[in-house]
C-alpha cells in the first residue's frame, strides 16, 4: 500500500494548529464583548469584526489544507478524498458567503452545514476494505466509522446548542477541531504503516 507524501504531514497538521491558533487570536482582538461559549466562530469571521481578515485568512488556508490533504491521501478510497476535499471547498466557499454581523444568513449556513457533513462522513468513505493488505489504522473501517460517528455527535451537539443558545462556541469549537485533527491521524498512520 501506497504512503502519504512527507508534505501531506504539513498541509494536515496545519490545519487543527492554524484553526485553534486563529480563534483564540481573534477571540483576544474581539475584546471581552466577545463570549467564546455562547458565540460561534462565524461571528469573529463576519463583515465588521475586528478579526475578519485574520478568519477569512484562515478559513482559505484551512480549506486549502484539506484539498491539499485530500490529494495527498492516495492510500485512501477515492470517495473519502473526494468528500475531504469537499469539505475543503466548503470552508473556502465560506470566504464568500460569511455571516452576517447580526442575525442568520441562509447562504452561510448552507455552506457551513454541508462543509459539517462532508467533513463528517468523509472517514469510512476514505476506509480500505482490503482485507489482502495490512490497512493504515486510520483508514480500517471500524476506526473510521468510530471517528465519523464522534464528528456526527459532535456536529448533533453543536445543532442542539445552536437551538438553545446555550454553548454553540463550545459545541462548534469540538466538533471543528476533530474534524481538523482527523485527517492529520490519517496521514500518520498512514506514513507509519509504511515505514
Amino acid at each position: 500500500m501506497r504512503s502519504a507524501p512527507w508534505w501531506a504531514l504539513v498541509s494536515s497538521g496545519c490545519a487543527p494548529v492554524l484553526l485553534t491558533g486563529s480563534w483564540m487570536i481573534a477571540q483576544l482582538r474581539q475584546g471581552p464583548a466577545y463570549d467564546p461559549a455562547r458565540q460561534t466562530l462565524s461571528v469573529l469571521a463576519s463583515y465588521g469584526a475586528a478579526s475578519y481578515w485574520l478568519m477569512t485568512g484562515m478559513l482559505l488556508v484551512l480549506g486549502t489544507c484539506y484539498v491539499v490533504t485530500a490529494h495527498a491521501l492516495r492510500p485512501a478510497a477515492p470517495a473519502g478524498r473526494v468528500a475531504l476535499a469537499g469539505g475543503g471547498l466548503c470552508a473556502l466557499a465560506l470566504t464568500l458567503v460569511p455571516a452576517p454581523s447580526s442575525g442568520g444568513a441562509l447562504e452561510h449556513g448552507a455552506v457551513s452545514t454541508v462543509g459539517l457533513v462532508l467533513l463528517a462522513v468523509w472517514p469510512p468513505l476514505a476506509a480500505v476494505r482490503d482485507r489482502k493488505r495490512p490497512v493504515p489504522w486510520g483508514l480500517r473501517l471500524d476506526v473510521s466509522l468510530a471517528a465519523s460517528a464522534l464528528m456526527c455527535a459532535s456536529a448533533l451537539w453543536f445543532l442542539a446548542e445552536l437551538q438553545s443558545a446555550r454553548a454553540p462556541g463550545v459545541a462548534e469549537r469540538v466538533v471543528t477541531f476533530v474534524q481538523a485533527l482527523w485527517p492529520f491521524l490519517v496521514v500518520v498512520s498512514c506514513r507509519r504503516s509504511a515505514a
